[in-house]
């Protein structure tokens, strides 16, 4: 259900992260749903505890999991609509600077990207 490819250049804590986000966003992992622990995960995907550990925490304290000692972590219960859009605002600051980051390593400035939004943009508005 949740994978981690080690050839992807993306961290493997990103990869879990994200997997995570996936799977319950596409209803396979649902509110209540019991994760592995922490080891097994990290053994079925042949990576470091810590990693998984980390991932689980940073995901807990967004309120996306729910940890209960002595039981297991679980999907927690939907956010509430405020703070749904503070994480909104947080996935895509960070993808917007993934996004800069790679279009100036491939030698665009900020403004070349923002002048292409712009025109996607006034493309798609017109009629």
């Amino acid at each position: 259900m949740i994978t981690v490819d080690q050839k992807d250049p993306t961290p493997l804590y990103a990869q879990l992260d994200r997997g995570i986000r996936l799977a319950i966003a596409t209803g396979k992992l649902k509110t209540g749903d019991r994760l592995p622990t922490v080891r097994q995960l990290a053994v079925e995907l042949r990576v470091n505890a810590n990693t998984v550990a980390k991932v689980y925490l940073a995901l807990e304290r967004e309120g996306v999991l729910a940890t209960k000692r002595g039981v297991g972590t679980f999907v927690a219960e939907p956010q509430s609509h405020a703070t749904h859009a503070a994480h909104r605002d947080r996935q895509l600051e960070r993808l917007t600077d993934r996004f800069i980051t790679e279009a100036s390593s491939l030698g665009f400035s900020t403004y070349d990207v923002a002048g292409y939004f712009v025109r996607r943009i006034e493309e798609g508005e017109k009629p």
